[in-house]
């Protein structure tokens, strides 16, 4: 049976370039409010705020009507938290004894470099919390479509497998072995997967993540991901649900975040893409195994979708690469 969920990560091509230990004295806060790299913490000792901004929609982008917040949002993490956020947005840390920063607050707590990471707040001060803190790289063309598909962030509490995951990608990430960047390429999609799989009935925002929570809703994305040229309607991925077609489409968009031809046609699209730049095929081979049964309609959608034909797509990606 496909596995949706890891279809993605395994598409996304993760990397984790970076990781180090952060150690602070209360009171302090940082703030990161450039857009960046996908993000993830885990809590060593102690414990801290973590504000999550509103989102920036961009180009490409998807976002559910009426499910996005309006202001950011603040986590309580304790010992052994875990939390990713998929898409690069911008967050603020604090003590516990203050709320972490908004967008627009001035920081002035002092952050100092040291071996293997940064010390934050008095440099002087009794060492209270210790994170581990990274950021990793999606090496796919579509990346941020695919990201568009999980939920805003994920956060896991007590889970003893993420939390070695974590501490294995960290030191492999910083030792020079050979094989190294393979290593840290697996046990990074092994700790996506694990942590999308711990937070699956408590994920609080829309997604994919929570739309495989969900028994009924689980079956229609597992029938698109299975068989992404089956020409779906509403309705014949309502009956794999076993709800009427307005119950299971009010459903989808609610918990997946998209109606749910919009997210076959983001399917769709990433796999075309990666069809089309990583495995070069044809288009006309690539617009039959995507669902299309003419290659002027493939090139319509993907026009539509990505913003240029085929043709002219792989010979940018492969411009770029070059």
């Amino acid at each position: 049976m496909t596995d949706p969920l890891a279809e993605v990560v395994t598409l996304l091509q993760p990397t984790a370039p970076f990781s180090k230990q952060v150690v602070a004295s209360a009171p302090w806060a940082v703030r990161r409010s450039e857009l960046g790299r996908p993000f993830y913490l885990v809590v060593l000792e102690g414990g801290c705020h973590l504000r999550v901004d509103a989102p920036v929609v961009g180009h490409g982008e998807a976002q559910a009507p009426d499910t996005a917040p309006t202001s950011g949002e603040t986590l309580t993490l304790e010992v052994g938290d875990f939390v990713l956020l998929p898409a690069s947005q911008g967050f603020a840390t604090s003590s516990l004894d203050r709320l972490p920063p908004g967008p627009d607050e001035t920081v002035l707590t002092p952050i100092e470099a040291m071996a293997g990471g940064a010390r934050v707040g008095n440099p002087d001060g009794p060492v209270d919390t210790r994170l581990l803190v990274g950021s990793c790289e999606f090496g796919a063309v579509d990346a941020s479509l695919l990201v568009s598909l999980l939920p805003r962030w994920i956060h896991v509490r007590g889970d003893p497998r993420l939390a070695s995951l974590v501490h294995l990608l960290g030191d492999e990430a910083r030792a020079q072995r050979p094989g190294r960047e393979l290593i840290t390429a697996r046990l990074l999609e092994v700790l996506l997967v694990e942590a999308f799989r711990a937070t699956a009935q408590t994920a609080s925002t829309p997604g994919l993540v929570r739309g495989l929570a969900d028994a009924r809703l689980a079956q229609a994305l597992r029938a698109i991901h299975e068989h992404p040229e089956t020409p779906w309607t509403v309705q014949a991925l309502a009956r794999r649900a076993a709800l009427s077609r307005s119950a299971f489409f009010e459903r989808f968009g609610r918990v997946v975040g998209m109606a749910p031809q919009a997210y076959l046609l983001s399917w769709r699209m990433a796999l075309a893409r990666q069809m089309l730049v990583r495995d070069g095929q044809a288009v006309a081979e690539v617009a039959e195994r995507v669902g299309y049964r003419s290659v002027s309609a493939f090139g319509v959608a993907f026009t539509r979708h990505v913003g240029q034909p085929p043709g002219r797509f792989v010979r940018h990606q492969r411009s770029a690469a070059a």
